[in-house]
């Protein structure tokens, strides 16, 4: 693969980013890891009576080889997943059921992260575990001592694109169907993304204390709601699936310091994304700090 140069002439190396989604069941029980492997997409181990299902998604950066075009066969990050992330997880979820005290997810994050990150040459750089189809919770290599949490919600609202600078003529060739006078409606999907300090016992944030301060400061404020008529924040500003993310950041983020009970430092905002349709998603990250 060639080489690009930058402006001074000296050589950088493309680098790529890979993400790997590992899907597996955990059983206290050790017979359930000596299954045969019959249907990788479904996850395996495989799900045995009530199991419990989980997703791992691996984020790797690195640099393809020149001849191959690969940077890391697929195949080497799914063994060691459950060559070494895995056995860390199962031995969460034994204690777990032994003692009866919850998993502390920040240490068990931070375990399967050093666990794995050797296997895979030091590229990682983020782990992600899905606890459900809906909640994520990530540890970053550039971030020790914090997760990020990412939780999603749904909510539905009409609005209408206008801008009143504009004349007639011009609203309806930029914003075509969505100049409707009338608004029309969408089922927006949200994610708010947290970043969290772990507490030294290894805890985060619960889901539910997060779903409650999403759900006063924003589900409340825009759930079957015109955007344009009945949301103060809209006054004067477009409602586009730009300016929603943005809003709903500045709607969260004065309240999300609040989510550390903890004392372990600051609970941040991190992100917001919203999909307007399943084809169509915008993310507003928190601005750079200036220096």
């Amino acid at each position: 693969m060639p080489r690009a140069a930058n402006g001074g002439g000296s050589i950088i190396a493309p680098m790529v980013e890979l993400s790997r989604t590992v899907r597996f069941c955990l059983d206290p029980d050790p017979a359930a890891w000596d299954r045969p492997r019959h249907n990788g997409f479904a996850g395996w181990p495989p799900m045995r009576g009530l199991g419990r299902y989980y997703q791992l998604i691996v984020l790797a950066r690195g640099e393809p080889d020149p001849q191959t075009g690969y940077f890391m066969d697929i195949r080497h990050m799914d063994a060691a997943v459950r060559r070494h992330a895995l056995p860390v997880a199962l031995d969460a979820l034994r204690a777990d059921s032994a003692d009866g005290h919850g998993v502390a997810i920040g240490t068990l994050m931070d375990r399967m992260f050093q666990a794995l990150d050797p296997a895979l040459d030091h590229t990682l750089i983020e782990l992600a575990l899905a606890l459900t189809t809906f909640l994520h919770v990530a540890q970053r290599r550039d971030d020790v001592g914090c997760v990020l949490i990412r939780h999603r919600y749904e909510f539905a609202a009409a609005h209408r694109l206008h801008v009143p600078q504009l004349d007639d003529e011009a609203n309806r060739r930029i914003f075509g169907k969505c100049n409707n006078p009338a608004g029309h409606g969408h089922n927006y999907e949200l994610e708010v993304a947290v970043r969290m300090p772990v507490t030294p016992r290894g805890d985060v944030l619960s889901a539910g204390e997060l779903d409650a301060l999403v759900d006063r400061c924003v589900l409340q404020e825009l759930d079957h709601k015109h955007l344009n008529v009945d949301v103060p924040q809209f006054e004067g500003v477009n409602p586009s699936v730009e300016n929603i993310a943005r809003i709903i950041f500045e709607m969260l983020d004065p309240h999300v310091p609040s989510l550390d009970q903890h004392g372990t430092g600051r609970a941040e905002l991190d992100s917001v994304s919203v999909w307007e349709t399943p084809k169509t998603v915008c993310t507003y990250r928190r601005p750079a700090q200036q220096t």
